[in-house]
């Protein structure tokens, strides 16, 4: 059955040259050429996903309209006659998501579940991120799709944002270069990528309908910058608009955002879609230069063709954005012929997954060199149910189907250890018994509402006092996971629950009776509040939402086969109550279902309701850092912090400056202690912050040095552009470095104290003017 599919899909290009003898062909004929002979049906047919010829009041969406890849999200319409083939759109950030069965076959198709993306850029390390888009890459290839819905890069203004586990930082710089290594990994393997959600798509609450309000400084500076980063560095084949509304608009109907910003001022000569079901007015949607509709809906195909037939949209922009889509066809490998083996290497990809993994764990806390734990450790008590029931990712379209996770259990075994086997029989008893107790999923959209997770487990009967006596450490996992569609509890999610905090408690009270050590693993999707609990345990550490090695890498740290070199990609808060947006943001916990799915099926209504219809960015660009920073408020882990097993100094700090205003920086990094490790220098700078408003410091530059063994020093360099220093004046629509002095602090996280610091003279300067865009209701 499955020879007979493979040989239809190769007949495909032989009927089509059949067929094609008197008709232009693309990729042999000029693209305009082809376009001039195609009809106004076929054109639409290039403009609208393959769902454009099925009626449906569908809103929105996790893709899944494939026929050419069964669970692929998507796929464009062939034009036979003239040479154009279907090609094929997938999710996810984290790894392929596509069917690991089909019928027909045996066989199956399983995807490699990477970590999520905040582990990437947890990691500081553009390289080992660009080995992981390369692992990826390579699955979309040989699966067949042509490009991968990924990577997102929209800014983590909110802890409670639900799909923070898909973006990558706070920060705009640090976001913006590990996406564009993500982007070159991939299309090293000749697939394209999608840069999303253009733009501000910061909550899920109501994110069909939500209307962000904000200054055109706040946005350029920090939530379009590291979009910029990645199209004018990875150049990623497309771009998905987002769903949100910006000052009004949709962000797919926005001209200024869609032709202006991104293609005129950013040079980007790619194709844009939309995200699935995305927008209200088709006919806006083509003028504002958004090429593709998907999946597509016959009533979008009905208006355009309206439009069209009336008068009211040229054929010029119908011709301009079908040319922009037939460009992107001509790179895809189902254009150029590529047959899918649907046979990657995934045992390779599964080690690139581990190292990835270890690589972008956090030590949030040490005691007394607690970890690695030492070589007379070999029976250990695991706490939690997430130990046994390992979370490898978040959920909706960035979750991925992959064949196995290694959970915290299944990897400390892997490393020797000895699990304690009455504590893990009631673990497993307690969890199968509580999964089924859960409320079974009700209606098609009860796949954006949050993943429901058990309880923990009541640790009365367990035995602590024995447990202790029997055991030479206890290990406690806390897990937290999120998705598309909702935001996260406040109570439940970004706060430990009061059972949470009860098993912290209670195990280290009974171990640390004995002088035993008490490890925490946060297995988790984001932020949480540690500040009343992480004085109790020996030690801390973030091991996210690893993937499918997850407990294979928690291991290797734990055991000290690998130093945790992972740095934070945004700060932790004391509390929720110190988050700058915690007043411009939806309070989850205040949110029924029946809203959150409401805000799915009607899309045209614009309410008034604050933080639900309407966000206002008041916090400007005082996000994350540039606000604790700035107003000197205590956090619980800085911007940047992480530790290590051994410790660095940094020496020989020089500071120059070329004639451009170019900043190069270097500085000697020295372990000095007696573990290799790596260790991630930062360049932060302040701004004289006479001309505007400035933050106390912002991060210019980063590196990560290799592993480096006890006494070994390695020479980092790190150039700070003169044109990263400007920052966006509205008045006169322009990017401005001011006159001055400027610090240039290098730094172990943003809230160093006592950072290298070196003092450069700048002359001030207009670097870019450009036309006043997004502004309220401009468009």
């Amino acid at each position: 059955m499955l020879k007979h599919f493979t040989i239809a899909l190769l007949a495909i290009p032989l009927c089509v040259c059949a067929q094609s003898t008197h008709f232009p062909q693309l990729g042999k004929d000029p693209v305009d050429k082809v376009i001039n002979v195609m009809t106004l049906d076929e054109k639409l047919d290039m403009l609208i996903g393959s769902g454009g010829n099925i009626k449906s009041d569908a809103s929105a969406a996790i893709g899944n309209s494939s026929v050419l890849v069964p669970g692929a999200a998507g796929q464009l319409n062939a034009i036979p006659r003239l040479g154009i083939p279907n090609t094929v759109l997938a999710d996810g950030p984290a790894g392929l998501r596509i069917q690991p069965t089909r019928q027909g076959t045996s066989n199956t198709f399983y995807c490699t579940h990477f970590p999520i993306e905040t582990v990437m850029s947890s990691t500081w390390n553009t390289s080992l991120v660009k080995s992981v888009g390369e692992a990826l890459g390579e699955e979309v290839k040989h699966y067949g799709v042509d490009v991968l819905l990924a990577p997102a890069t929209n800014i983590q203004r909110n802890p409670l944002n639900g799909r923070n586990f898909e973006y990558y930082s706070e920060d705009p710089l640090l976001a913006g270069k590990i996406t564009a290594a993500m982007i070159l990994g991939v299309q090293m393997n000749g697939v394209g990528t999608s840069l999303k959600h253009f733009a501000l798509n910061n909550q899920e609450t109501n994110r069909m309908n939500n209307n962000v309000i904000g200054t055109p400084r706040t946005f350029r500076e920090i939530y379009l910058k590291p979009f910029e980063i990645a199209v004018k560095e990875g150049k990623p084949w497309t771009v998905m608009t987002s769903y949100n509304k910006i000052n009004g608009t949709c962000t797919s109907e926005r001209s200024d955002l869609v032709t202006e910003i991104l293609r005129h001022e950013w040079g980007f000569d790619g194709m844009v879609m939309s995200d699935w079901f995305g927008g209200q007015h088709a006919t806006l949607q083509m003028e504002a230069g958004n090429d593709l509709l998907m999946p597509g809906k016959l009533s979008q195909r009905e208006e355009i063709r309206k439009a069209v037939l009336n008068g009211t949209l040229s054929m010029e922009i119908i011709d301009r954005n079908v040319k922009c889509i037939l460009e992107y066809i001509l790179k895809t490998p189902h254009f150029k012929g590529y047959v899918a083996d649907n046979n990657p290497n995934l045992k390779a990809h599964a080690m690139v997954t581990r190292k990835a993994a270890l690589e972008g764990m956090v030590l949030l806390e040490n005691i007394k060199n607690a970890l690695p734990l030492n070589a007379g450790v070999k029976k250990i008590a695991v706490f939690g149910r997430t130990s046994y029931d390992f979370i490898a990712g978040g959920t909706g379209s960035g979750d991925v189907n992959h064949a196995y996770v290694i959970s915290l259990i299944e990897g400390m075994n892997n490393a020797g250890f000895s699990i304690d086997g009455n504590l893990q029989d009631k673990y497993n008893k307690y969890i199968s018994e509580a999964k089924a107790q859960l409320p079974k999923p009700k209606g098609p959209l009860a796949i954006f509402l949050p993943k429901k997770l058990i309880p923990e487990m009541d640790l009365a009967n367990v035995g602590l006092e024995s447990l202790a006596q029997n055991n030479d450490v206890a290990v406690i996992t806390i897990g937290k996971t999120s998705g598309e569609g909702s935001d996260r509890s406040i109570a439940t999610n970004f706060n430990l629950t009061d059972s949470e905090k009860k098993m912290i408690n209670d195990v280290t009270t009974a171990f640390h009776k004995k002088g035993k050590k008490v490890v925490v693993i946060l297995n988790v999707c984001g932020v949480i509040e540690t500040k009343s609990w992480a004085n109790q345990p020996d030690a801390v550490l973030v091991s996210w939402l690893p993937g499918q090695e997850g407990g294979n890498s928690v291991a290797d740290i734990l055991t000290g086969k690998e130093s945790p070199s992972g740095r934070l990609p945004m700060t932790w808060p004391v509390s929720y109550n110190d988050v700058p947006s915690k007043n411009d943001f939806p309070t989850p916990d205040s949110i029924s279902d029946d809203e959150i799915l409401k805000g799915f099926t009607d899309t045209h209504t614009q309410g008034t309701k604050k933080n639900y219809d309407i966000t206002t960015y008041n916090d400007g660009i005082y996000v994350g850092y540039r606000y604790y920073t700035t107003k000197n408020v205590p956090v619980s882990y800085p911007f940047g912090y992480g530790m290590s097993y051994t410790t660095f100094k940094y020496n020989k700090l020089v500071v120059s400056k070329s004639s451009n205003g170019d900043i190069t920086v270097t500085v000697d990094v020295k372990n000095i202690g007696k573990r290799s490790g790596k260790e991630v220098v930062q360049a932060y700078v302040s701004a004289p912050g006479k001309d505007m408003d400035k933050p106390a410091r912002e991060l210019k530059g980063f590196a990560k040095t290799n592993e480096l063994q006890p006494s070994e020093t390695e020479s980092v360099t790190i150039t700070i552009p003169y044109n990263s220093l400007a920052s966006f004046n509205e008045k006169e629509s322009c990017w401005q470095v001011e006159e001055g002095t400027y610090k240039v602090l290098i730094a172990k996280n943003a809230a160093d104290l006592n950072p290298l610091t070196s003092i450069v003279t700048e002359e001030g300067a207009v670097t870019e003017t450009v036309k006043p865009c997004l502004s309220l209701q401009q468009n």
